[in-house]
């Protein structure tokens, strides 16, 4: 074919031949993903379902994360699901979940439900028709496919994979070294005898800092302002104890998925009504882990309360080990300006760096990016309210994994499949083809708020993203963002006939 003028080479748009239907079409292939697989395959084995996934292999964040060190900031008896045992240490390499997940896959024979490099980039609603058409492009051959289904089930996490978040500094164009972001880590990347600044004091920072530093001639880690940390043992003396007895895997997970449970909501309870106390116990506990005569206040005494932000999980305190040998170290500045040789920040001190690493976080995404219309008209995601979590108002058919802050992701993975399959019981019970939330007369003038109140949990990624994604309301069921130990009582036994959620 030739062109003339402006005329572009597109790849043909599929034709009403080509458009395949499923039952549930699942857009994402990590935890959530996974989860929600296994759901549709054990409790709806007589539905057709497939999942989209936007990267080339499964796993989502641990398929993206490949920085040294990656691992979880969590346990695994909780990350990992209800169904499968864990039987690995506590805390897990990224390798080691990309392993275990790749265990469910197989088990449940997932493999033929999933279709990689599928970037789903806009879905509409047909209210005549109930059910969604789906617009897809297939990032390996660049062609456009379109889907049809009954229930959409976004499960593509929070994350842009694509883009991190890199603030720009002054001076960064004349630095002669080499700025890296952990999600976009070289391969080739060789730190053996170099000098690193990492900028940023969270979970990505305390992972990154102790497996870098073995090698680096010194790692600096350069904060704006403290984080909380945890220093647990990589694996709990009761999992040690079950096991040296001989326990069956499945009794171990469950009696350490709920030890693990009650610890952090303990911590989530004492966040609320203890800040005080549970600041000085996390303070506390950093001391003794730490060089003689280290300057706490300055460096690691946060400026919010406990678990505003994430607490970051060093497991067998790892990074202050790097810091008692002298491998690593802290500074607690703002940067002033990039120079040729590294980074002065705001005293006046040059930090010389060979590789500057910006640990700066990532930036959310709603739904994927993902362009919404219902019956024509496009849904404009930041007037959208939760329903508890799991939908969103004026968006029919339609759920949503979103897991925990404060807890293991997984445990709401689990709350909210088992949400969605009381849903789809309902649905057939009352012969409905579509469910819809909707405002009901009492919820008229609702207050409406953020998607995360500041107050509850601050951390810049959020806050930087919240005018991107949906609102929540001042009342059941349109909050969201409760604990873990709210919900597990909570959303088994939602009402589903409470008026909030509209059958066709």
């Amino acid at each position: 074919m030739t062109t003339t003028g402006s005329a572009t080479l597109e790849a043909p748009r599929p034709t009403a031949e080509d458009v395949e239907h499923v039952d549930v079409l699942v857009v994402g292939a990590g935890v959530s993903g996974i989860g929600a697989a296994h759901t549709l395959r054990e409790r709806f084995p007589d539905r057709s379902f497939v999942l989209l996934d936007t990267q080339e292999a499964p796993g989502g964040t641990w398929w993206t994360h490949r920085y040294p060190g990656v691992r979880s900031d969590s346990d695994l008896f909780t990350y990992g699901y209800r169904h499968k045992p864990w039987r690995g240490p506590s805390i897990a390499a990224g390798g080691e979940i990309l392993a275990y997940l790749d265990e469910v896959i197989e088990e449940d024979g997932l493999a033929q439900h999933i279709r990689y490099r599928h970037r789903v980039t806009a879905a509409s609603w047909s209210g005549e028709d109930a059910r969604w058409t789906v617009e897809v492009s297939r990032e390996d051959t660049g062609e456009r496919l379109r889907m049809t289904t009954d229930f959409l089930w976004m499960c593509q996490g929070y994350y842009n994979h694509a883009e991190p978040h890199r603030p720009q500094w002054e001076g960064m164009d004349r630095y002669q070294g080499l700025v890296v972001h952990p999600q976009s880590w070289p391969e080739d990347l060789d730190l053996t005898g170099r000098r690193v600044v990492v900028v940023g004091s969270g979970s990505t920072a305390a992972t990154l800092i102790p497996a870098i530093a073995r090698d680096a001639e010194h790692v600096t880690m350069l904060q704006r302002s403290p984080s909380y940390f945890l220093a647990p043992p990589l694996t709990h003396e009761l999992a040690v104890t079950l096991r040296a007895l001989d326990i069956p895997e499945d009794w171990t997970h469950e009696i350490l998925r709920r030890a693990y449970s009650a610890q952090f909501n303990e911590l989530a309870r004492m966040s609320h009504e203890a800040p005080d106390e549970l600041h000085a116990f996390l303070i506390e506990s950093m001391k003794p882990l730490l060089p003689e005569g280290f300057d706490v206040e300055r460096h690691f005494t946060p400026r919010y309360r406990p678990w505003q932000q994430r607490i970051a999980i060093v497991p067998e305190g790892d990074l202050f080990a790097a810091l008692r040998e002298g491998r690593a170290s802290i500074v607690t500045d703002t940067i002033d300006t990039f120079t040729e040789k590294g980074i002065r920040v705001s005293s006046g001190e040059e930090l010389a760096a060979d590789v500057v690493v910006t640990a700066t976080g990532f930036d959310l995404s709603a739904f994927g990016d993902v362009s919404f219309t219902v019956d024509g008209e496009p849904v404009e995601i930041p007037r959208c309210v939760t329903w508890r979590g799991v939908m969103v108002s004026g968006i029919p058919n339609m759920a949503y994994v979103f897991g925990y802050f404060r807890h293991s992701w997984t445990l709401r993975v689990d709350l909210v499949c088992d949400l969605v399959t009381r849903l789809f019981e309902h649905m057939g019970e009352k012969g409905a083809r579509s469910v819809v939330p909707e405002l009901r007369p009492e919820d008229a003038g609702m207050q409406l708020r953020p998607w995360s109140d500041p107050e509850n949990f601050n951390a810049g990624y959020v806050l930087r993203s919240q005018h991107l994604l949906f609102k929540q309301g001042d009342r059941e069921p349109w909050t969201h963002m409760l604990e873990h130990a709210q919900e597990a009582e909570l959303l088994p036994q939602v009402d589903l006939d409470d008026g909030s959620l509209v059958y066709r």
